[in-house]
């Protein structure tokens, strides 16, 4: 079973960014990004890649950002 664990400071991001964590990202609660994985965060853009040609760009402060991690 999968664990969910909400990104919020810079060491999740980190920690994520070093697992190759999948990621899922909300905003306005609506989901907008799934399956990709975190390439690249700084203090106000998140930047994820769910294929070689897919890449996204989210705002840090309008999304919420989760990890899901095997148990």
């Amino acid at each position: 079973m999968a664990q969910n664990i909400r990104l919020i400071t810079d060491q999740d991001f980190h920690d994520a960014l070093e697992r190759q964590s999948i990621l899922r990202v909300f905003k306005d609660d609506h989901i907008v990004d799934s399956g990709g994985v975190l390439v690249r965060f700084d203090d106000n853009l998140v930047v994820t890649q769910t294929s070689v040609s897919e890449v996204s760009y989210h705002s840090r402060n309008e999304c919420e950002f989760f990890a899901t991690r095997k148990r």
